[in-house]
């Protein structure tokens, strides 16, 4: 059964970092896009990350970029996300998802247009507060 588990969330001061894994199970990475979703209290899901496997392309939102690094290590079957000057509104719950390449651009899947991702995993909660 195919899972994407994601850990490393956590408590953090404004400024503070943290590295998100999604742990992918039954699954080989080699043939998927893999995104990063954050969903804010009361607010919809919101792409910020995606990252193709072929070439290692990479979307990022507006919103983090500079401050966000997405990464993966196929070997390891997981994709990290690095999180840099953690911002207040940066809280809520990180998600990680798969979509087969061939059927996605890296922005369509952070964009969530088009084809849905094939797989989600169950989420990791950000809290960044002084």
């Amino acid at each position: 059964q195919v899972q994407l588990v994601e850990s490393g969330g956590a408590l953090v001061q404004p400024g503070g970092s943290l590295r998100l894994s999604c742990a992918v199970s039954d699954l080989d990475l080699g043939y998927y896009t893999i995104g990063w979703y954050h969903q804010a209290p009361g607010k919809e899901r919101l792409g910020v990350s995606c990252i193709t496997n072929s070439d290692g392309s990479t979307y990022y939102d507006g919103s983090v970029e500079g401050r966000l690094t997405i990464s993966r290590d196929n070997g390891k079957n997981t994709v990290y996300l690095q999180m840099d000057n953690l911002k207040p509104e940066d809280t809520g719950i990180y998600t990680c998802a798969a979509s087969r390449e061939e059927r996605t651009t890296t922005q369509a899947m952070c964009m969530l247009v088009g084809a849905p991702p094939n797989y989600w995993g169950r989420g990791t909660q950000v809290t960044v507060s002084a």
